[in-house]
C-alpha cells in the first residue's frame, strides 16, 4: 500500500527518494510528497496525483539537502488530495512524519489536541501522530526520539514511521508496529523503505526492523532498540535481490513481464527441493515439522485474494493426497472470529507479500490457541516468515504488477510439494503415483513455456470480447478455485464484472444471467469430472452463452460445441492449476490493455495490504 522512502548521508536526497517512489509505484497510491532540510528549514511539497506531478511541482526548487524524506499515499482516513498527502509537520512546523498503517484512538487523541490549541489542516491520523510527538516533548522536555517512544506507547493501530527534525539535519527516526521497514546501510549513509526495491539500487546489506523497534540515525551511526529504550544488536542481512528483477526488461507492463516469467519461477520454487530422476522430495524450512504436519488432525489455510485461491487449490492437494481434512478461511473474516483451534491443528498462512495484515492477525490468533504455524510468502525476512514455526519460500522473485500471477502459480507450485510430502510421509500415496508427480512437476515449465508461445491466439479471443461488461468462469475441482482466480484477475485489472462459480452451482442462479451477450469461461480440462462439464456446457449453449473454453490439448468433443477454444499441455489433473491459469491470466491482461486500463497500477488497489 504506502510506500516509505527516506535518506541521510552525503549525497542529494532528492533524487534517491523520488527514484525510490518510482519503485515503489507499484505499491498503488494517489498521492506523493517529499520533506527535505534546507538551510536549516523543513519544507514539504506534496501533490495529489502520480509522482510525475510532484516531479512538477518540484522545479526550480532547492533539491541540494542531504536528509530527504518521501511517501506515496493510499487514502484511508481523508480523501485523496494535496493536504491529506504526507509528510505531515508539526504544529510548529520544526518535525516531520510519514506514516504508513492506521492509527485506530488517533481522534481521542486529536480532541485532547484541540483541546491544547493545535490545528490541523489535514483529515488523517497521521497529522495527529506528529502533533502528539510534538506536545510530549513539549510538555516533557524529553529529546525527540523519547518523545516517540513515549507516544507510541500510547497509540493503538499500525505503523511504519520515519520522522526528520529540522534541529538535526543528521537525524532521522523509525519505528514500526505491524507495517514492514527495512534500512539499507551504506558507507557513511542510510536508506529506509517500505520494502528492498527503492534499496537495491545503492546496497546489499539492510537490516528489518522488528514490531516496537525503533531505529535512530544520527552523525553517521545507527542504533536500535525497543520501546523500554532496551538496545537491540542489528542483525544485517544481504539482499538476493537484483536491480534487473525489478526493471520491465523491455516488456510494455509489469504484468506481462511476470507472466511471461512464470516458467523460470516455477522452476525456481521447485529448485533444491524436488528431484524426480531420484525420487526425492525435501522442503528444508519445514524437514523439522513434518511429522506435525503428517499427523496434524485438521490444517486450516488463512489468506487473502489470489493466496487465497491458492489455498482453495491445496485444500484439495491435502485431502487427495494426504487425506488430511482442510479449512480455508478469508483470513480477515477468522481475525474476527472466535475460531475453533487446538494444538493438533495447523495452520498455513500465505501471503505474497508477508506483510497482509489480516493474515499476520489471523496467525497471532491460531498462535494463542496453541497451533503450529506454517507459512508461505515470497519476501525473504518478511513479518509472516518471522512470525511463524516454519515455512517455505515461493523464490518467485520481485512480482511489482499489483495484479498477482506469477505468485499464484508460485504458490500452488510449493503447496503442491508440501501435499505430495505430507502424503509420502503419511504412507498413504501410492510410490508409483508419487514417482509420477514428481516426473510430472518437472514438465511444469516446459508445459508453460509452450503456452506462453501461443500467446496471439488468447490476444485475438481478448479482442472479440473488449465490448463486454460482465463474464462467468466455470470450472469444477481444482478448476474451481482457477475460475476464482480467472475473474479475479479480470474484474481488477479491465474492472469488468466477473464472477467465478462451481459448475454445478450454475444452476443455481447463474444460469439467470446467460444470453447471447454473456461470455462464459470455461475450465474443461479432462479429469474426473469431463462428462459433468461437457453437460454444463451444453446448458449454457441452449440459452445462447458464448463460450471460450479451456481444454486438453487433444479434445475432440468439446471443440465443436463451443465458440472457442485455448488448448492446455496434458498433465496429471493433480498439476491442471499450474496450466489452466495461464490462458486466464493472459486474457484478462489483453483485454484491460485493449480497454486502455493501467493494468500494472489498477484503481483502488495496492499490492500489500498492511492495513484492515
Amino acid at each position: 500500500m504506502c510506500g516509505i522512502v527516506a535518506y541521510v548521508g552525503g549525497q542529494p536526497a532528492y533524487p534517491i527518494v523520488v527514484k525510490g517512489l518510482k519503485r515503489l509505484e507499484y505499491r498503488g497510491y494517489d498521492s506523493s510528497g517529499v520533506a527535505l532540510v534546507d538551510n536549516g528549514q523543513l519544507n514539504i511539497y506534496k501533490k495529489k496525483g502520480k509522482v510525475t506531478e510532484l516531479e512538477n511541482l518540484m522545479e526550480g526548487k532547492d533539491k541540494s539537502s542531504t536528509v530527504g524524506m518521501g511517501h506515496t499515499r493510499w487514502a484511508t482516513h481523508g480523501e485523496p488530495n494535496d493536504r491529506n498527502a504526507h509528510p505531515h509537520p508539526s504544529n510548529d512546523h520544526s518535525i516531520a512524519i510519514i506514516h504508513n498503517g492506521i492509527i485506530e484512538n488517533y481522534a481521542s487523541i486529536r480532541q485532547n489536541l484541540l483541546g491544547k490549541g493545535h490545528q490541523f489542516v489535514s483529515d488523517t491520523d497521521t497529522e495527529v501522530l506528529i502533533h502528539f510527538i510534538e506536545e510530549i516533548r513539549r510538555e516533557t522536555g524529553q529529546s525527540l526520539e523519547a518523545s516517540v517512544r513515549i507516544a507510541l506507547k500510547e497509540v493503538v493501530g499500525a505503523y511504519a514511521i520515519v520522522i526528520m527534525d529540522q534541529e538535526n539535519p543528521t537525524q532521522l527516526i523509525a519505528a514500526r508496529k505491524g507495517s514492514p521497514l527495512v534500512i539499507g546501510i551504506g558507507k557513511d549513509e542510510f536508506f529506509f523503505a517500505s520494502d528492498a526495491t527503492p534499496i537495491v539500487e545503492y546496497t546489499k546489506e539492510v537490516v528489518y526492523l522488528d514490531d516496537y523497534q525503533v531505529a535512530v540515525v544520527s552523525h553517521g551511526e545507527l542504533t536500535i532498540s525497543d520501546l523500554d529504550n532496551l538496545p537491540a544488536i542489528p542483525y544485517i542481512q544481504t539482499l538476493e535481490l537484483e536491480l534487473e528483477a525489478i526493471e520491465k526488461g523491455g516488456y510494455d507492463h509489469f504484468m506481462l513481464k511476470e507472466i511471461f516469467e512464470q516458467p523460470r519461477s516455477i522452476a525456481d520454487s521447485m529448485r533444491g527441493r524436488s528431484n524426480a530422476s531420484e525420487g526425492t522430495l525435501q522442503l528444508g524450512g519445514l524437514n523439522h515439522y513434518m511429522d506435525k504436519l503428517a499427523q496434524a488432525e485438521r490444517i486450516v489455510i488463512v489468506a487473502c485474494g489470489t493466496s487465497w485461491h491458492a489455498g482453495l487449490v491445496a485444500e484439495y492437494l491435502f485431502e487427495e493426497l494426504a487425506r488430511i481434512n482442510v479449512e480455508v478461511e478469508y483470513a480477515s473474516e477468522f481475525r474476527y472470529r472466535n475460531p475453533v483451534i487446538g494444538e493438533n491443528d495447523v495452520v498455513i498462512a500465505i501471503s505474497q507479500s508477508g506483510e497482509t495484515a489480516d493474515t499476520l492477525a489471523a496467525i497471532e490468533i491460531a498462535k494463542q490457541k496453541g497451533a503450529t504455524i506454517f507459512g508461505v510468502c515470497n519476501v525473504v525476512g518478511s513479518s509472516i516468515a518471522r512470525a511463524t514455526h516454519a515455512g517455505a519460500y515461493t523464490h518467485a522473485g520481485p512480482e511489482i504488477g499489483v495484479a498477482s500471477t506469477k505468485a499464484f502459480t508460485a504458490q500452488v507450485t510449493v503447496l503442491t510439494q508440501i501435499a505430495i510430502a505430507v502424503a509420502k510421509r503419511k504412507g498413504v500415496l501410492q510410490e508409483n503415483i508419487y514417482r509420477q508427480l514428481l516426473i510430472e512437476l518437472e514438465t511444469i515449465p516446459e508445459k508453460v513455456q509452450q503456452l506462453l508461445e501461443n500467446a496471439d491466439k488468447v490476444k485475438e479471443i481478448a479482442f472479440i470480447f473488449t465490448y463486454a461488461r460482465n463474464f462467468i468462469y466455470l470450472g469444477r475441482g481444482l478448476n474451481f478455485p482457477v475460475a476464482l482466480e480467472g475473474a479475479l484477475k479480470l474484474k481488477e485489472i479491465s474492472y469488468i464484472h466477473a464472477e467465478g462459480y462451481p459448475a454445478a452451482e450454475m444452476k443455481h442462479g447463474p444460469i439467470a444471467l446467460i444470453d447471447e451477450d454473456m461470455p462464459v469461461v470455461f475450465l474443461a480440462t479432462k479429469d474426473g469430472s469431463y462428462d459433468k462439464i461437457v453437460s454444463n456446457i451444453q446448458e449454457v449453449k441452449a440459452r445462447k452463452g458464448r463460450v471460450i473454453a479451456i481444454v486438453t490439448e487433444g479434445d475432440e468433443l468439446i471443440p465443436g460445441m463451443v465458440d472457442f477454444v485455448i488448448e492446455v499441455p496434458p498433465v496429471h489433473e493433480i498439476l491442471v492449476p499450474l496450466l489452466s491459469v495461464i490462458p486466464l491470466q493472459l486474457l484478462s491482461y489483453y483485454i484491460a490493455v485493449m480497454r486502455g486500463r493501467n493494468v500494472d497500477q489498477p484503481r483502488n488497489l495496492a499490492k500489500s495490504v498492511t492495513v484492515e
